[in-house]
């Protein structure tokens, strides 16, 4: 995948007041609560990423008025990055390359808020119960357990802190039950007030700065140009996006496919004269899975955090609609 298309995922991947509630015994309940909290709520903390060996640390501080939410997530292990929210913009801070990626927010969210409020349909997909109560960060949590139906998604366990409902740790486990990746609170503040400065970039953005504008433009679902030749079980078509490339470089058609917690995204990008043999290739970077291939001049990559099965029966069956 070109850089500017692979600087997109990566933060589109990144890349979307207090609530006490009484614990609950469905499972379902628990999954609501989950979502509005990671949204809803006012907390700071510290979180840690694990990843087939990685390791890495961020800081986050969230709250929400009546402008919506306001969010900054620094990475402080290895290069500096930060991602900010504040209402409909999202901007990617890279100061190691000087550069800052401006985005509107998607449909895919960091840690915690990462169960969308598009939930409902989960049990067409995985078999869902309570799991064991426990702590975590300090908090008692209550764990929830989404075993996938077939072999197109990840299992996952989340922990939910038992009075707010925030996800306090999440889980994601293979086919054998083994681990791919955590996300999982180190300590962490809940329903108290956040410090404006805590929102604010640390980083002093001078001229030389370089400003990405990756702001697309929605496209109708039947209006794409494209479409998945045979449906993937479980996953619809979530959202179309037009995105610039940059000068004299055209646009790439951003989809999303998903179940309401695992998402495809595809994006699909004119291909020039270089590299259109037509030969397909596949990479994993940590829980993510890659594939692409060449299609009518068009390069198609797939990427998820799915089974690399998914991710090829994606980019294997999206095809150009005749005009």
């Amino acid at each position: 995948m070109r850089f500017a298309a692979a600087v997109i995922a990566l933060c589109v991947m990144l890349a979307q007041g207090p609530a006490r509630a009484e614990p609950q015994s469905d499972p379902l309940s628990w999954l609501g609560r989950i979502a509005a909290a990671g949204q809803r709520l006012n907390y700071s903390g510290t979180f840690t990423y694990q990843s087939r060996g990685m390791f890495e640390t961020s800081r986050i501080a969230h709250t929400v008025d009546a402008a919506g939410e306001h969010e900054r997530l620094e990475v402080l292990d290895g290069s500096p990055r930060e991602v900010i929210r504040s209402g409909d913009e999202v901007r990617c801070v890279l100061p190691d390359q000087k550069m800052v990626i401006v985005d509107q927010p998607g449909g895919r969210r960091a840690f915690p808020a990462r169960l969308p409020a598009g939930f409902v349909n989960l049990a067409e997909s995985y078999r869902i119960r309570k799991g064991e109560a426990g702590r975590v960060a300090g908090y008692e949590a209550q764990s929830i357990i989404l075993e996938p139906r077939d072999d197109l998604r990840f299992g996952h366990v989340l922990w939910a802190e038992a009075q707010s409902g925030l996800l306090l740790k999440s889980r994601m486990l293979d086919e054998r039950g083994e681990v791919i990746e955590q996300f999982a609170f180190n300590d962490v503040r809940i329903g108290v007030a956040v410090d404006r400065e805590q929102l604010k970039s640390r980083f002093v953005h001078d001229p030389g700065w370089r400003v990405v504008n990756a702001r697309g433009s929605e496209v109708p679902k039947d209006e794409a140009g494209w479409v998945l030749r045979s449906s993937l079980p479980g996953y619809a078509l979530m959202s179309v996006m037009k995105r610039p490339l940059g000068r004299e470089r055209g646009e790439v058609i951003h989809m999303v496919y998903g179940d309401g917690l695992a998402a495809i995204s595809v994006f699909i990008e004119p291909q020039g004269t270089q590299g259109a043999s037509g030969a397909s290739a596949t990479l994993a970077t940590g829980a993510i899975n890659i594939y692409k291939r060449s299609v009518n001049g068009h390069l198609v990559t797939a990427l998820g955090e799915v089974p690399l099965r998914a991710v090829q029966r994606v980019a294997d069956g999206i095809e150009q609609v005749a005009r």
